[in-house]
């Protein structure tokens, strides 16, 4: 999957918790999340001196609910709930949660669905 059909799944899909997205929907969704926030920043960094910036701030609530959904969808794709997502509130739980999203997707139809 290429960065922008990554970018247009995850708003697309807004609110879908369900079905499966592939390792490169995610981490292009991820990288795209990480390029507007920074540049975003920048900007109000080059144009505001104090303060957080509220153009930040807006894009994060409106991408906190794609960014949800993709993620849970990655671990559909894995096998694993997305509930699972929970298990990034504790330190320790960091670590199982990079490796399922790095994991390659399970072969043939799991629980969740067909393969994307």
């Amino acid at each position: 999957m290429t960065f922008f059909e990554s970018v247009h799944n995850g708003f697309y899909k807004y609110f879908q918790f369900s079905g499966r997205s592939v390792r490169s929907e995610y981490w292009y969704f991820c990288l795209f999340l990480f390029t507007v926030d920074l540049l975003l920043s920048l900007l109000e960094a080059f144009f505001y001196t104090t303060g957080q910036g509220i153009l930040s701030v807006i894009f994060g609530l409106g991408t906190v609910i794609p960014s949800l959904s993709v993620a849970c969808r990655r671990l559909h794709d894995v096998s694993r709930s997305g509930w699972w997502l929970l298990i990034s509130l504790t330190i320790v739980g960091l670590i199982p949660l990079l490796y399922w999203m790095c994991k390659r997707s399970d072969n043939g139809e799991n629980r969740f669905g067909a393969p994307p």
